[in-house]
């Protein structure tokens, strides 16, 4: 398998981390005005002191990056070593 085919496991768990990280602050942050308030409780029972605010924005933001980063790298990771290993059993 050429480096071309394969995810660079550390761009995509940076991009994955900052989008997720990204809606989670907005998301905060607009539930302070009223909007997508129940979203924000029913994912605060995942990410501690995430609520509707500056701060709880802000804390759900940071969580967010790390879940995500770290999903989005193990899901590179596994979707590189996948395609190798079936690449190579193609070739046998």
């Amino acid at each position: 398998m050429t480096k071309k085919e394969q995810l660079d496991i550390k761009a995509f768990g940076l991009s994955t981390g900052l989008i997720w990280g990204l809606y989670l602050m907005f998301l905060g942050w607009s539930a302070s005005l009223g909007w997508g308030v129940p979203i924000v409780y029913a994912i605060s029972t995942l990410y501690f002191g995430y609520t509707p605010g500056f701060i709880g924005g802000i804390i759900g933001g940071v969580w967010g990056f790390v879940d995500a980063g770290v999903a989005g790298a193990l899901f590179a990771f596994l979707y590189n070593w996948l395609t190798t290993k079936l690449k190579n059993k193609k070739k046998k």
